[in-house]
């Protein structure tokens, strides 16, 4: 009834065992609310002759449902092949990766060394691609909670019916519950769910992460004293997007940044205020029972005079206990008043720095290791000292990004008001002018205006949002703050005009070589023609005098380290040539942009802004680790977590642990070179590499071709706004930034994001495996040789293979026959027939071509993945079929003036586009 297989895996049995339970519970739940010819459908008895409304909305969350049974399996496998075959069984984690690296001959101590200086730094954004509401996440989040609860053998049988009724109540409250977003979700809703994550998630499993390299470590043989004390272990923090970026953003105010920096202080400080009270009821270590430290004995008396009169309830509450009074102390000093708000103003005794409390609790584990208490110190302080690395008192560095082309526009209104001539042209100056014309300007501290209100709506929102960093840096210190990223960087002015806007709020320092900038400017390289001009426009930066001063003064004065940080973007570079361009230009930008780097000195810190599906950077995070460019990690990772991707990925903390597991050991893996071509495959790994590298520039050549020769020839924006639900989707209220950049309607200026979410809607996913097919055709068909040469390394050489592995996810999720119904509704059927030719075309020679490389058909390399797509789109037809039926009378309803029906009809579209992407678990 539900799916039938010949694979005997664990994991496929359980998936259906919890299925079979899951969809028991919910066909229960349908009836007892009198839904039974729902539950009938959901059953098989009866075709889809139901409330369309009702019949989308089961569906979608019968979906969901799916999703969690496949978690909770992940989840099970992993702890068994654990069990029975070692840490080392899980690609990707740190058992598997300090195996290999110990095969490939990478000594303990060396991977030690590389330990400290691993960081990685999630960073989370909520860009329009989570179409579920954070109430349903709650729910879905329930459910799988009880799902694992159900699962201990100690419940009695009574007890497991109770959370069995617990997991219907659940599903009753979905059931009634508005599945879609009604109306855009205010940027505080968004905040409201990072914060779920920086707040409930990250803190509880940063020790569980330590935990597990830790036993790793041992299982792999290693004295287990080179991974001892805190200071050995790999660094982790977060980011934010959410209040910061305006890219295209209106809402996002000068106001709303404040308050999102406030908020994420504040959160952190509670934060650190539960853990304090923790220990301190924890650690009720008597003075009668264990000499009391003197360095311990002179820092409380050293508080207590700090703190004055407040002092004396808390060394009173505790007497006799003096670790206890220690840490009472210590919550005094937290920054906060008594209404839990942070303090702007802090008194003299208030903690201004996280490092200060950091430095109170290391001599607190000292102090327990002077008492002959260790454990204590490792399994009560240590987790909490960990976190304060993480989080300090900011929770994650909020980054601020905007437009080059709106900062231009801020720019020429500053000029014009400060009377400089022709500076309201600004922008239509050669680049030569420009970057002369800003570095004369760069050599004055002196600002083009006194007060910015009434000089333009794009300068005072710039100028409205850097003197809030301003406020917040004077205050509180620049840790809260991340980077100022230029979106759609061109060129080097676009990158110092943002240092001149700095000067107007006074984002800088006075020293002997000149200005320096206390905050990092970053470029953000999308298009496939900026990746190919990166690497000139960034050593044009690093070679500017205000680029090296400011550079020095961040790593000298504010402990920086010395590096700029670069982010590429996989989003766009996609839809402007296609996966295999787009991945290609990505890794050969950063081989150069790493070597400028060198040539100035500088480590380049690559910030990768990766979406939640294959078109848009999305994969395995240990195969796309695998795929970048020896030398440009250098034990740092930093990317973007966007949308659905972050519930996916850490809605529950085993699954959040399982992730950033696989971020923290494939950082410090790549880092030390394991994923290069093993020269047991062959003496000669370079000469290997080197012709593998030319033979995959010329498929990027063919597939650019393909890929544009389709999207940039005349009608196709028309065969694609009727062949995909693209005018639905911009229509929906699941995010709060609009579709487009500008409201035109081109291909340039629709958004990545929505431009990907609708050819998955319409299972043409042609973003992730167009150009694929006719590039490696070509090659095959003019050098036959370098074909067979690419297909005996292809797997071995990890860029390719990155490549070739998505490609083929994509394919699987493709459905040739879905395309065709779709492409019925655009209404010139010649165009439509043409366009639909073209991309069957090479979906079929995509599929052959990988199906060679890889020897055998793609169902049978992954069998569990085609297995369970094979599932999930037999009961996606019938809403395909419904949203196809829905998108034909909707834009009739449009044709004909009649908006008002048009709009009455949304909420039931938006609840089948909905189901849709549940059934496929990606939106864009």
């Amino acid at each position: 009834m539900y799916f039938s297989t010949t694979d005997d895996s664990i994991e496929l049995s359980k998936i259906k065992n919890d299925l079979e339970f899951l969809h028991s519970c919910f066909t229960d739940v349908l009836r007892g609310m009198g839904e039974h010819q729902l539950a009938d459908v959901l059953d098989g008895k009866k075709d889809s002759h139901t409330d369309p409304e009702k019949l989308s909305k089961a569906f979608s969350l019968y979906f969901q449902f799916i999703t969690i049974a496949e978690e909770n399996a992940s989840v099970q496998l992993r702890r068994k092949l654990e069990d029975e075959h070692g840490l080392s069984r899980i690609s990707g984690l740190w058992g598997k990766t300090l195996d290999e690296l110990k095969n490939k001959g990478v000594s303990a101590e060396e991977i030690a060394r590389t330990l400290p200086d691993t960081r990685i730094e999630p960073v989370l954004t909520a860009h329009p691609t989570e179409s579920k509401r954070s109430t349903v996440i709650d729910q879905l989040r329930a459910i799988y909670l009880l799902m694992v609860k159900r699962e201990n053998q100690v419940w009695s049988k009574k007890e497991k019916a109770h959370i069995d009724a617990e997991i219907k109540a659940a599903m009753e409250r979905l059931w009634v519950t508005g599945q879609v977003f009604l109306q855009k979700p205010a940027i505080e809703d968004e905040l409201r769910n990072v914060m779920h994550y920086l707040t409930n998630v990250f803190p509880r499993v940063i020790p569980m992460l330590d935990q597990r390299l830790r036993e790793a470590w041992e299982d792999a043989g290693f004295d287990k004293n080179l991974v001892e004390q805190r200071s050995s272990l790999p660094k982790v923090s977060f980011g934010n997007w959410v209040g910061g970026d305006r890219d295209g953003h209106p809402f996002v105010t000068e106001h709303v940044t404040q308050e999102t920096l406030l908020k994420l202080r504040k959160q952190a400080l509670l934060l650190f205020k539960t853990e304090l009270g923790t220990l301190a009821r924890k650690i009720s270590i008597s003075d009668y029972e264990v000499s009391v430290p003197d360095a311990m004995k002179n820092r409380i008396a050293e508080l207590a005079d700090e703190i004055g009169p407040h002092s004396k309830p808390a060394l009173k509450r505790n007497h006799n206990e003096s670790f206890r009074q220690f840490l009472n102390l210590m919550l005094l000093k937290l920054p906060l008043n008594t209404n839990d708000e942070p303090v702007t103003e802090p008194a003299d005794y208030y903690y201004t720095t996280s490092d200060e409390l950091l430095k109170d609790l290391d001599l607190l584990s000292q102090s327990l290791c002077d008492v002959y208490a260790p454990h204590i110190a490792q399994m009560d302080v240590e987790p909490v000292t960990r976190k304060l690395d993480a989080f300090g008192f900011h929770l994650a560095a909020l980054d601020v990004r905007q437009n080059s082309k709106f900062h231009d526009t801020a720019m020429a209104q500053l000029m014009k008001t400060a009377g400089i001539e022709d500076g309201e042209h600004f922008a239509e100056w050669s680049e030569e002018k420009r970057v002369a014309f800003l570095t004369k300007e760069l050599n004055t501290t002196r600002p083009f205006v006194r007060n910015r209100h009434g000089v333009g709506v794009e300068a005072e929102a710039v100028l409205g949002s850097y003197r809030v960093l301003y406020r917040h840096i004077k205050q509180f210190g620049h840790k809260g703050i991340g980077s100022l990223i230029v979106s759609m960087t061109r060129s080097l002015s676009d990158l110092l005009v943002v240092y001149v806007l700095c000067r107007e709020a006074g984002l800088l320092a006075r020293t002997e070589n000149g200005m320096a900038f206390v905050l990092p400017v970053v470029p953000l390289l999308e298009t496939i023609e900026d990746l190919e001009k990166g690497p000139q426009i960034l050593d044009a930066f690093l070679s500017h005098p205000a680029t090296v001063n400011s550079i020095a003064y961040r790593t000298s004065k504010l402990g920086y380290t010395k590096e700029q940080q670069v982010m590429v973007g996989y989003s766009d570079s996609n839809k402007d040539g296609g996966i295999l361009a787009s991945l290609w230009s990505l890794h050969l930008a950063q081989k150069e942009l790493t070597q400028t780097g060198l040539r100035h000195g500088i480590r380049i810190r690559y910030f990768h802004g990766r979406g939640g599906t294959i078109s848009r950077g999305a994969g395995p995070t240990h195969r796309f680790l695998a795929g970048l460019p020896a030398g440009t990690i250098q034990g740092d990772l930093r990317q973007t977590e966007q949308g659905e991707v972050i519930a996916q990925k850490y809605a529950n903390p085993l699954t959040a642990l399982y992730n950033l597991e696989l971020m923290q050991a494939g950082t410090a893996g790549r880092t030390l070179g394991l994923y290069d071509i093993p020269k047991s495959i062959t003496e000669n790994a370079e000469a290997v590499q080197h012709r593998l590298v030319e033979i995959v520039n010329r498929l990027y050549g063919y597939s650019l071709k393909s890929y544009q020769g389709l999207v940039r020839s005349d009608d196709f924006v028309r065969f694609f706004a009727q062949a995909t639900p693209i005018d639905l989707i911009e229509s929906s209220s699941i995010g709060s930034r609009p579709a487009r950049r500008t409201g035109k309607r081109t291909f340039a200026d629709l958004r990545a994001i929505p431009w990907v979410f609708s050819w998955s809607q319409a299972r043409f996913f042609l973003t992730g495996w167009y150009g694929v097919g006719s590039a490696l055709g070509q090659l095959k068909k003019e050098d036959p040789e370098s074909f067979q040469f690419l297909s005996e390394h292809a797997v071995h050489f990890m860029p390719f293979r990155y490549v070739i592995t998505n490609a083929s996810s994509a394919i699987a999720l493709t459905d040739t026959e879905i395309m065709q119904k779709y492409s019925s509704l655009v209404d010139d059927k010649a165009l439509a027939e043409t366009y639909l030719k073209k991309i069957t075309d090479e979906y079929a020679l995509t599929k052959e071509m990988l199906e060679f490389l890889y020897g055998h058909k793609l169902d049978e390399r992954r069998p569990r993945m085609h297995q369970m797509m094979a599932f999930r789109s037999e009961r996606l037809k019938p809403l395909h079929d419904l949203q196809i039926k829905q998108l034909a009378e909707w834009r009739e309803l449009k044709k004909q003036d009649k908006e008002q029906e048009a709009q009455a009809k949304l909420p039931e579209m938006l609840l089948v586009l909905n189901a849709i992407a549940s059934g496929l678990g990606t939106t864009g």
